[in-house]
């Protein structure tokens, strides 16, 4: 992190996103000794250590493959072989290598109701790979390449050199924008002309797209988040994706198969795995790091792989959490102003200790935010709190200060009572309502968040019999 702008764009990069084992089929092989891995298994590599590893579901593993194959026989290129991976992270995604692996989060496949809206995600990241669309926008990035570097070396009005970059970024946002477009049409005939109900693809981007907003809690609209994604804004792709579903049948056509869905589901980690750390509510815990502690009132934690994220209702505050090396000569107070951020108020950097441990603290201002820092020796590494505020007032200050205060060491009694949430699926009964069963929700927002999960609307109602997903401790 370099400079307060930059400090704070980290802060809250993935607090305002929208869209979290086993390999199925057989695991990738290594290289023999002595070679070195191959592109594909360097980049298989690397997904695994961003999301948290693979998952091992036995069940999960059954329907995936059951669907993947149905999927290969009913597709444009049924010679093609994937691969499929489960990747043990709450996120919500899914993505392809051109070589046929494909890549789906726990997070997704939780958040899907049945087998048709898992279907739609795996056909679509199928229908990128047989489509190119991996070739083809590497193509496009090497012609994108050269605009920029003859803007670079050959136009020397800035003006004209910054309109010409925009052109190539729009233009390549546009193109992924089609390729996601026409991925979406290959999945739903792929999963039409497999058996599965079409509109699959319609209800889960509708409820990815509401997954969304639960997350961004009414701070920033999520379709501006995806203007020059990689993806269309969810509402286009709904509507895409029901112009595609209604080529093929009407609604209720094709299989769905909710409950033996479901019922692969019941037992599913939700939400963080702890050994990666986790949060619930204010509070986070690393059982396998060892520490804890409680972000001010009213801030929402989130766990990524780089840090853990804090934004504030409102938005007007975030904090960072992450861990850096730092040589056990160098004092905590000199590493507060060695240079890793800019525009630190040296006369305000102050020896202290947290709980026992040695710290350090220091304020930072910036062109609209204003920071707190603290540095903890915890072990043999030092945990940096980065603290930010538009208005850092007396009383903001003390919040970051009593918060930093909860950072403490868990005890092994604590870290062996840390279990995962996990879904439950149950069995609606005459007298149970929407409202009456997500007060077993062991979750923020129990209310919104259950009928997420299960895919009810605000009028929706539940009959008895049906099945749901419910997350217990």
């Amino acid at each position: 992190m370099r400079g307060a702008a930059v400090a704070l764009a980290l802060l809250l990069a993935a607090c305002s996103g929208t869209p979290d084992n086993k390999q199925i089929s057989l695991a990738l092989p290594s290289p023999p000794k002595g070679e070195q891995p191959t592109a594909t298994q360097r980049e298989h590599a690397r997904i695994l250590a961003s999301y948290g590893g693979s998952y091992d579901s036995a069940r999960v593993q059954a329907e995936i493959e059951k669907i993947v194959d149905r999927l290969v026989a009913s597709s444009e290129r049924p010679d093609l072989k994937y691969q499929v991976t489960v990747l043990n992270s709450p996120a919500i995604n899914a993505f392809a290598l051109p070589n046929g692996q494909l890549y789906i989060t726990r997070g997704l496949i939780a958040l899907a109701n049945d087998k048709a809206e898992l279907a739609s995600v795996l056909a679509h990241e199928m229908g990128h790979v047989i489509a190119r669309h991996a070739a083809i926008r590497e193509e496009q990035a090497k012609q994108a390449a050269v605009i920029a570097h003859v803007v670079n070396d050959a136009l020397s009005d800035p003006q004209t050199g910054a309109l010409a970059l925009a052109k190539s970024k729009l233009t390549m946002a546009a193109f992924s924008r089609a390729q996601e477009f026409e991925a979406d049409g290959i999945g739903v005939g792929m999963s039409a002309r497999a058996g599965f109900d079409p509109f699959g693809a319609s209800r889960f981007l509708t409820d990815m797209q509401r997954n969304a907003e639960i997350k961004t809690a009414g701070n920033t609209d999520p379709r501006a988040l995806d203007f020059l994604s990689s993806h269309p804004a969810t509402p286009e792709r709904v509507q895409n994706a029901l112009a595609n579903a209604r080529q093929f049948s009407g609604p209720g056509a094709g299989e769905r198969d909710r409950n033996d869905y479901l019922a692969s589901l019941d037992g599913v980690i939700y939400g963080e795995d702890p050994s990666e750390g986790f949060a619930r509510g204010r509070r986070f815990q690393h059982p396998k790091l060892g520490f804890t502690f409680t972000a001010p009132p009213g801030f929402v934690l989130d766990n990524t792989t780089q840090a853990v994220l804090g934004l504030k209702d409102g938005g007007g505050e975030a904090l960072r959490l992450d861990v850096v090396s730092v040589p056990a000569e160098q004092s905590l107070p000199d590493y507060l102003k060695s240079g890793w951020m800019d525009n630190v108020d040296a006369s305000s950097v102050e020896e202290t200790t947290v709980n026992g441990f040695s710290a350090a603290t220091a304020t930072a201002t910036g062109e609209q935010w204003s920071f707190r820092l603290y540095a903890v020796r915890f072990g043999s590494d030092v945990y940096r709190f980065i603290f930010a505020a538009k208005n850092k007032t007396a009383m903001v200050d003390r919040s970051f200060r009593e918060s930093v205060a909860t950072f403490r060491r868990m005890s092994l009694k604590e870290s062996e009572q840390v279990h995962p949430l996990r879904l439950k699926i149950v069995t609606a009964s005459a007298h149970d309502t929407v409202e009456i069963l997500s007060r077993h929700m062991a979750t923020d927002r129990p209310l919104e968040r259950f009928r997420v999960i299960n895919g009810l609307g605000a009028n929706d109602r539940l009959k008895p019999g049906d099945k749901v997903k419910i997350v217990v401790e």
